[in-house]
């Protein structure tokens, strides 16, 4: 049975509608936000997945063409794999719903989100994420939301919901946030280098407006709300975990301390096979059971020293850094490149410029279709040395990226100043904990390394969180988590940010929410963290973007040519800006408000098809002297194509200073000269000179102008032929009224 639930959103109306489509699945909604419309589904498996250790969801986000009203590009005119934006959705999506099922559940979960009509002033984003919670929390599958989501933007240092369209083009900030009624569970943020208390209480602002709209929900599903399934719990069970932490708790708290990795790694397995012979000891296939109990017992192990005795499983202190390293230049020939290195966190990271005609283009939903600036992190087995073949980048790969992406895009140049499409690659090389935030730093050192003028230089670091089992409100923050803190942990809140403020946060917890205070707490921890790798670590290597770039960089220079003049520059056909790219071997890219680019590593060459393109876009000017090719020969004299698509006669007495019988005996047809523009007559004929560029020979006498004798019967000039009386073949002179006579004018 259809139900229809209403509410309104930063003005703007909110209407779920259940019990029409999609029937089949354990909970369903078409929610509309504005003229935004999504489907979301969730649905269960009935039994639990055999064989795995770990909460099998899925989340996915479908962003279908027909939405904006277009037809997908490319041979076969249907959607393809999810683009980048689908994808970060999706992550964004599944953050703050994980946490709140059942961590023993192995049952098959899959939510979907497919966006059916979008609103540019309406985030599908936010309307997937809403449909996702009150599908979820109206199903039968055990979870304990809901949650909401809003979008905040910041303008004149004032938080707004939501915004508009236009209200994002000027905003400061772009802050994903979903909370319960309680606790803040996910921020995902882009910003312009907001301060920290800033920051905070838009989050605060934001809270709110979350609160009340899990209000609207809960009162969706008090009225139409399934009964929550029992389940299989795949927990370890309690006698066998009693028995392994027993045997094994000294054994874990000697097994883990250490700030090597791979000792502790080694460690934590021997225990493992002296803890599975104890169980198969005791009982006949209890030993299966031991990988599960092992995860526990360290967990639990790790958390006892973090939270109880403040020790660290490396020795470092609660907000200590592990040690940093860096360096700029370290590989040949590629434009920038750097190395930025924590503790066994290692990354290396290449910086690519290219014109902006290498911009990324986006086949999305969004208003925005082009990409100036691209982050990409590869993240291969051997940095963590498994024995895995690369394969192409996974959600998390390009999640990483996108957030170290958003990290320097506040700091980046303006197109203006810096006429480039920029490109940094990280590759992992080592990873023990946020190489996210390693590869922001990395990408600042290879930008200033390749002489991309950034404002101020970007640092990101991470903080961890251990709350207590038994009372959420008794917690302790830390600094710099490494791989083991972060599974064992609560939090991994990773802030990014220059010296003046933020640009970008993503907070992935494993506890139901986060209150302000311990937010507080992590901001103040990675501002500190951020402030200490800038002024103690990446400006002491590289104090400034190099004033130079590399020698294999190409070289842009761009220019402004006046609408008008456009289609002068480009030619019928494109003639005229491919013979400039011919010549001159430079790249050249115009668009359509009359920006012009000319890129090659060659400054010389691209000096000088800018000066070609001067002239075009230039009036000729009578004494200036241009470079010309010989195009048509005439008895009369040279045609000379001395402006791109511009031609001018120099005639046969203007071709030498002595005296010319025929014009090849001068010049012939493909032939480079340099000719002065003489004279533009009535007509707007263009005459040029070549002996005007010459040395006057010395004692040059202008010698008399060519006297031409006078044609037999010639009167005056006239008729159609513009020639000389001829009789017509009747013998008429061409003077009287009869067929064939001469017209005279």
């Amino acid at each position: 049975m259809k139900k229809v639930f209403e509410t309104t959103i930063a003005g703007r109306p909110l209407v779920v509608e259940t019990g029409l489509l999609a029937q089949f699945a354990n909970g369903a909604v078409l929610i509309k936000y504005g003229n935004t419309t999504v489907l979301s589904t969730v649905t269960a498996s009935e039994k639990p997945k055999e064989g795995i250790d770990f909460f099998p969801l899925s989340v996915d986000y479908e962003e279908k063409q027909y939405a904006v009203g277009k037809i997908p590009g490319g041979f076969l005119k249907r959607e393809g794999r999810p683009g980048e934006k689908a994808i970060l959705t999706s992550r964004v999506i599944d953050r703050p719903i994980r946490p709140l099922f059942p961590k023993d559940l192995r049952n098959d979960v899959v939510v979907s989100n497919m966006v059916m009509s979008a609103d540019a002033d309406c985030s599908p984003e936010i309307t997937a994420m809403l449909g996702t919670s009150i599908a979820i929390a109206i199903s039968d599958i055990p979870w304990k939301g809901p949650v909401a989501g809003v979008v905040l933007g910041l303008i004149d240092n004032k938080t707004v919901i939501n915004p508009t369209e236009e209200q994002r083009k000027i905003s400061d900030m772009y802050v994903t946030l979903a909370c319960t009624e309680k606790k803040i569970c996910m921020v995902e943020a882009g910003a312009n280098e907001v301060p920290d208390d800033i920051m905070l209480q838009a989050i605060a602002d934001g809270h709110e407006v979350c609160k009340e709209i899990c209000k609207f929900i809960n009162s969706i599903v008090a009225e139409i709300g399934k009964p929550k399934f029992t389940y299989e719990s795949a927990d370890v069970p309690e006698e066998v975990f009693h028995a392994v932490k027993e045997f094994g708790w000294d054994k874990m708290r000697a097994a883990v301390l250490s700030d090597d990795k791979s000792v502790r790694d080694a460690n934590v397995a021997a225990l493992q096979e002296e803890v599975a012979a104890m169980l198969e000891e005791k009982e006949e296939g209890l030993s299966s059971w031991a990988a599960d109990a092992i995860y526990k017992l360290e967990k639990k192990v790790v958390r006892d020293y973090l939270f109880r005795e403040h020790v660290r499983v490396d020795g470092r202190a609660l907000d200590q850094i592990r040690p940093l390293s860096c360096d700029v230049g370290i590989i040949p020939r590629v434009h920038g490149s750097a190395l930025f290195q924590r503790g066994q966190t290692q990354v290396v990271n290449v910086c690519t410029l290219a014109p902006l005609s290498d911009s990324q283009i986006i086949d999305g939903l969004d208003s925005e279709t082009t990409k100036r600036y691209m982050h990409h992190y590869n993240f291969p087995g051997y940095s963590v040395g498994e024995a895995k073949a690369s394969r192409s980048p996974g959600r998390r790969e390009i999640g990483h990226g996108a957030l170290a992406e958003r990290s320097l895009v506040p700091v980046l140049p303006s197109e203006e100043e810096f006429p480039y499409a920029i490109r940094t690659v990280s590759e992992i090389t080592m990873s023990n904990g946020s190489t996210s935030q390693g590869s922001v730093c990395a990408s600042t050192l290879s930008l200033m390394d390749a002489g991309v003028p950034i404002k101020r230089p970007v640092a990101g670091i991470s903080s961890g969180l251990i709350v207590n089992e038994e009372n959420d409100e008794d917690y302790l923050v830390f600094m710099d988590i490494q791989g083991i803190e972060d599974f064992f942990g609560d939090m991994d809140f990773k802030v990014a940010g220059t010296t003046e403020g933020i640009t970008s946060i993503q907070v992935d917890i494993k506890v139901e929410g986060l209150s302000l205070d311990i937010i507080r707490d992590a901001f103040a921890l990675t501002k500190k963290g951020r402030l200490q790798i800038i002024n103690e670590v990446l400006l002491p290597r590289i104090s400034a973007p190099r004033a130079d770039l590399s020698p294999y960089a190409p070289r842009i220079i761009s220019m402004q040519i006046p609408v008008d003049k456009i289609r002068e520059v480009i030619g019928s056909g494109g003639k005229v800006i491919n013979k400039i790219i011919a010549d001159t071997g430079a790249q050249i890219d115009i668009n359509d408000q009359g920006q012009l680019f000319i890129s090659t590593p060659d400054l010389e060459k691209a000096e000088k098809a800018k000066a070609i393109i001067k002239g075009i876009i230039s009036d000729p000017e009578v004494g200036t002297v241009y470079e010309g090719t010989v195009t048509r020969l005439m008895d009369f004299g040279a045609f000379v194509e001395f402006i791109p698509g511009k031609e001018g006669l120099v005639h046969i007495s203007k071709l030498a200073w002595n005296r010319v019988e025929k014009v090849e005996d001068v010049v012939k047809e493909g032939d480079k000269v340099q000719v002065k523009l003489i004279e533009i007559d009535s007509q707007g004929r263009l005459n040029l000179s070549i002996r005007d560029t010459l040395p006057k020979p010395e004692g040059y006498v202008e010698e008399e102008p060519r006297k031409r004798e006078p044609r037999q019967n010639r009167e005056r000039r006239g008729g159609f032929n513009k020639g000389d009386k001829k009789p017509n073949n009747d013998g008429n002179d061409g003077n009287d009224s009869v067929k064939g006579r001469r017209i005279e004018f």
